[in-house]
Parts: structure tokens; sequence; C-alpha cells
């Protein structure tokens, strides 16, 4: 009889988590695609072209998740709060969290709009730095609307209203292809702008998908029972504080992950524009593997916090394992197809056929293969961090990412690509030894709390 009830308990949970694990993921995946999508037709303008778009693309979406990991904290208390039926705290969190969007929108467009000033400290060409500038000077118009979008994901995910985000999300990124057709190779009377035209086409998908979701918010029978713009002059320091207080260290983790990415990129091209084109080949596929367990670990922080919310710590334990469980699962299987056909992926982005292509490549190859596998301790660590800030333990794991992801992944890495001569290769396979330890730190940290 036990058994049945337990049964009952683990069905009933994965099935309300995959109510919301499929439309974040798939949210999370098609607004992955407008990178995808610049990336490819970058590839169809040069190699130069897609180093140095490819590295501005790297370097803002960078900017945008450490700052988006400090809104990010809107969904966790959100959750708790839904758990708990406290709606006035609901809203006090959404608005609170609205303005925390306005203050970082400020001093980050401007580090984003000068950005070319220090990549010439940092051994890239002036070619890269002048096509990155070309497109960042665009893209920064998108940043607010862009971290507007993660706060009211954060919100609606946290009420259990997922569905409409990768609606949004979908609809967003197929404006987003079209337009880059016609803006990038100049289509239907427009001029030609390549790089630029793909820039102007993700800042209006970027501003497109955020008015969308606050008009729903505004318009849905249940969404609009929750005042916030009427009470949006509002401001509460110790709702703003505890959003700071949790959010904070999701963007340092943020930025210590992403960190490691970005300086791996940047030592790609000191080993050569080719390097970099290969490498960018294969970040850019591996961002878009990623964005679906990402949507997942967000369902997890919000089914852990409901269980939070509700003071219910076997209700916190069954929805954390199972969310990694799940995760797992679809890591495994997508990865083994991955590396079954490697060279048909390489071949989304270059003519494989093309004889001026094969030393990129041939680059890509190696890479593709160690950044692959890297994927499935990535999704562990990544779907137990998500479990963790449910339970609002965000501090903790980040001080342990810092000798995962730096002290091994990084040191590593460098020492495998540069002293030992193994080039790109070498710093994936960094990053791969630094995401095993972080899995390990973070599942026995989660073990911990909620044994």
């Amino acid at each position: 009889m036990n058994f049945i009830v337990i049964d009952s308990y683990i069905r009933t949970e994965i099935k309300k988590f995959l109510q919301l694990a499929i439309p974040l993921a798939g949210a999370q995946f098609a607004q992955s695609l407008t990178g995808f999508v610049d990336t490819i037709m970058m590839g169809r303008f040069g190699a130069e072209t897609l180093a140095g778009g490819g590295l501005a693309s790297l370097n803002f979406f960078a900017i945008l998740n450490i700052a988006g990991g400090v809104v990010m904290a809107v969904s966790p208390l959100i959750a708790e709060a839904y758990g708990a039926a406290n709606k006035t705290k609901i809203e006090r969190i959404a608005i609170q969290g609205f303005w925390l969007v306005v203050l970082l929108t400020f001093p980050l467009s401007f580090a984003i709009a000068n950005l070319d000033s220090i990549m010439i400290h940092v051994g890239q060409t002036e070619t890269t730095i002048t096509v990155t500038s070309t497109y960042l000077d665009i893209l920064v118009w998108g940043f607010f609307p862009a971290l507007g979008f993660v706060m009211l994901r954060g919100l609606v995910s946290g009420l259990s209203q997922a569905r409409p985000v990768m609606f949004i999300v979908v609809v967003g990124t197929v404006c987003n292809i079209i337009c880059n057709y016609i803006l990038g190779f100049g289509k239907l009377g427009f001029p030609r702008l390549e790089l630029a035209g793909l820039a102007v086409a993700s800042t209006l998908t970027l501003w497109g998908m955020f008015l969308a979701l606050l008009i729903y918010i505004l318009i849905h029978p249940q969404m609009k029972t929750y005042r916030i713009l009427p009470q949006l002059y509002i401001l509460k320091p110790e709702i703003m504080a505890e959003l700071i207080r949790i959010g904070l260290p999701i963007a340092v983790f943020s930025a210590l992950e992403i960190g490691l990415f970005t300086i791996v990129t940047y030592l790609m091209g000191a080993l050569g524009t080719e390097m970099l084109a290969a490498h960018q080949i294969v970040f850019q596929t591996i961002v878009i593997v990623f964005m679906i367990p990402l949507g997942m670990s967000q369902a997890a922080t919000v089914r852990v916090g409901h269980w939070l919310g509700q003071k219910n710590p076997a209700g916190i334990r069954r929805s954390g394992y199972l969310s990694i469980t799940i995760g797992l699962i679809f890591i495994t299987i997508l990865a083994i197809a991955m590396l079954l056909f490697p060279q048909a992926i390489i071949g989304l982005y270059l003519d494989i056929n093309d004889p001026a292509n094969t030393q990129v490549i041939a680059l890509a190859l190696p890479m593709l293969i160690i950044a692959t596998l890297s994927q499935v301790p990535d999704v562990l660590q990544k779907m137990t961090y998500g479990a963790l800030q449910g339970i609002q333990d965000t501090r903790i794991p980040m001080l342990l990412s810092i000798p995962a992801f730096w002290g091994v992944g990084l040191s590593l890495g460098y020492i495998l690509g540069f002293p030992l001569g193994w080039g790109g290769a070498g710093l994936w396979l960094g990053h791969f030894i630094g995401m095993v330890i972080a899995a390990i730190l973070f599942l026995v940290r989660f073990r911990y709390l909620v044994q």
C-alpha cells in the first residue's frame, strides 16, 4: 500500500515537473536559436565575420546571463510565495524585480558599448575588434528588454504559467530568422546590411518578446489579479535586499561559469582566427544543446520552491532527485546522437566540401567530441544547482564553483592547451574535468541539505 502511495506521488511530481520543464526548456531552446541562426549566417559572410560576430554575441549574452542571475532570484522567491499562497508577497517581489532590471541596465549597457577598448588589450586582431563593435553597438539597445524578459519569465514560471513563455519565444525566434535573412542579405528591397542587419533583427526580436510577455501578464485573467503595474512606484528595500541576497550569488556563479567560456574563447582567438572560428562552431552548438537542460533546471527551481513554501521536506527531496534524474536521461540520449554525427553538425555552419574550410573543420571535430562528452557532468551540476536554488541555497554553491570552474577547469585547460600544445582540444578538456568536479560538489551539497 505504501509503495502504491509513493509511486503515485512520484508520477504526480513527474507530471508537474514536465508541465513546467517542457515549455521552459522549449523556450530556452527556441531563444538560443537566435544566436544559432546569427552564427550560421555569420559563417556565410566569411570566417572573419564568424569569428568577430561570434565573439560579440558571446560577450553580449555573457553579460546578459550574469545580470540575469541577479533577477533570476525572482523565480524561487515567487515559487515559495506561491506555494505559501501569499499573494501580497508575490506582487511585491515582481515590482522589486522590475526595478532591479532598471538599475542593472544602465551600467551594463555602458559596459557593452565600450567592450572594444578591452579587446584591444587581450590579443584580438584589429579586424575582429571592428566586426565585434559593429554588432554590439546595435545589439546593446536590446539589453533592457532581454533582461526584463528574464524577470517576467521568472514571475510567470514561479506561478506555474510557463506555456506562454514558450509560445512567445518560438514566435520571436521565427520572426528573428526572417528578419535576419531580409536585413542580412538585403531581400525585399532592403539594403544588404550583413552583420549589422543581424544585430538589428536580434534587437527587434528582444523587444518584441519582452512586450508580448508583459501584455500577457496584463490581460490574462489569473495574472492580472496580481496588481503589479498600479503599484510599480512602491519600493520595498527589504524585498530588494532579499532578491540581491539570493540573486547576487547566482550572478557570481553565472559569471564564473560563463567567464570560463569567455576566457577560453579569448584564448582561442590568441591561437588564430581559424581556431576561434572552429571554437565558435562548437560553442554555439553546445549552447543550443544546453538550453534544454537549463530550462529543465528552472523547472526544478520552481517545483522545489513550491514545496519549500509548503514546508514539505519530503516533497523537496522527491522533486530535486527526480529533476536531476530526468535531466541526466535526456542529455545522455542526446550526447550519443551527437557523437554519431559530428561532421553533420559542423556542416550546419560551414560547407564541409569547400577546401577553404578544411582547417577549421579539422580543428572543430576533436573539440566537438570533447564538448559533447562534457555535457553529461555539466547537465548534472546544472540540474542540481537548480534544485539548490529552489531551497534558496545560492551562496555555498557559488563558493564551490570557484575551485571547480577556475581552480581546475581554466587552469588545467590552459596547461593542456598551451604548454602541452593540445590547442583548442586541451582547453575544452579542462572544461570537462571542471564540470565533473562541480557536479560532485553540488550533489554532495544537496544531499547534505535534504537528508
